[in-house]
């Protein structure tokens, strides 16, 4: 990790202090990194070894994003086939002075998975010429990246101040919002809430609106079902940089954990399930094989055509979208869309007072 002299870097939750660090900035940029008691190595290796024991196979789309697959996400979101970062940017480029103005003056900008925060830009540019000094908390599982980004965007804009949190997004929504007095906007850019199933995306909204306050709020960005001439294609690129997202994951067990996958015996596969409404990405298998991972000191038996599932991806119609909103407590204040009408930004607000929070 860089060093950096403008730059505050603590482990542990409790170390954070009490104070509301995003009222007492004395520098442009705060990266906290979440303190864990087990090895991310370790965690992996076992998340690896149950997932590929499990019948059909799994690896889990959290694993996806080490150094070069993130590197790779940045392309997959310039290809001509995948759509959503570019309808997502139609939106935000159309309607961000709409969406900063329903905000109160001088709120929080809270973002998951935050990522390059790309096309964040276009809305904490607008909320500095609202607001003039603005505070933007990223939160992403890389510290290294959060640390890239956070200087890359404090060089650019003078007037904003950056606490960044290094970890899983409960801990930094925890910390952040804790310590936080004024009015929050927690945003979940990219429809990465279509990698968790409907049951658990209602859960965790559910763990986030427990969190917040009453002048709160989340801006969500949700992909809409569409035919899958649309999807399979922005899943699966004629250039094959998707596949080669997809396949990273196996050259990232060879090299953490001391597998021996061959690329060349695996194949990307993505197809759309119309009646769940879902794309499923895997990965499989082009012969009968067994294949070692050394640091578990395991082997894994596969057969011809085996398939390893690595993500879904859910779409929602319009009607869904509203029932994630009620299921979790919030109500749908306002909905943005692209001018296909293939994409969703969407205001949540607080629905219920926390007392009826947690009586659901």
């Amino acid at each position: 990790m860089l060093e950096m002299e403008d730059s505050i870097f603590t482990k542990e939750a409790n170390e954070m202090g009490t104070a509301s660090m995003t009222e007492t900035l004395t520098a442009p940029i705060i990266v906290h990194s979440q303190h864990t008691t087990e090895d991310p190595t370790l965690t992996f290796a076992k998340d690896v070894l149950k997932g590929l024991n499990e019948s059909p196979k799994r690896l889990s789309s959290v694993y996806f994003y080490d150094e070069r697959g993130s590197q790779i996400f940045e392309k997959i979101c310039d290809l001509d086939e995948y759509y959503l970062t570019r309808k997502e940017t139609e939106i935000l480029e159309k309607y961000a002075s709409e969406i900063i103005s329903d905000l109160p003056l001088n709120t929080h900008l809270v973002e998951l998975g935050s990522g390059s925060s790309r096309k964040t830009r276009i809305l904490l540019e607008t909320a500095l010429a609202r607001f003039n000094l603005i505070r933007y908390s990223p939160i992403d599982v890389s510290a290294e990246i959060l640390e890239k980004t956070s200087r890359n965007l404090t060089q650019r804009y003078a007037e904003l101040q950056v606490e960044a949190i290094a970890g899983r997004y409960e801990f930094g929504i925890d910390h952040i919002l804790q310590h936080s007095h004024g009015p929050n906007c927690i945003m979940w850019l990219g429809s990465s809430i279509g990698n968790l199933t409907r049951q658990e995306a209602a859960k965790f909204l559910v763990g986030i609106r427990q969190r917040m306050k009453k002048n709160d709020c989340l801006l969500l960005g949700i992909d809409l079902r569409k035919g899958p001439d649309i999807l399979e294609p922005a899943y699966d690129d004629t250039r094959g940089v998707t596949a080669d997202f997809n396949l990273n994951l196996l050259d990232r067990i060879n090299g953490e954990l001391g597998g021996q996958f061959s690329r060349d015996h695996f194949q990307h596969k993505a197809v759309y399930d119309v009646d769940e409404g879902r794309i499923e990405m895997y990965l499989v298998s082009d012969l009968d094989q067994d294949i070692k991972i050394e640091n578990i000191d395991t082997s894994v038996s596969f057969e011809k055509g085996e398939h390893i599932l690595t993500e879904y991806s859910y779409k929602y119609s319009h009607a869904e979208i509203k029932a994630l909103a009620d299921d979790s407590g919030f109500r749908l204040e306002r909905q943005w869309l692209d001018e296909s009408g293939w994409f969703s930004l969407n205001a949540f607000k607080p629905r219920n007072t926390m007392h009826e929070m947690h009586a659901l």
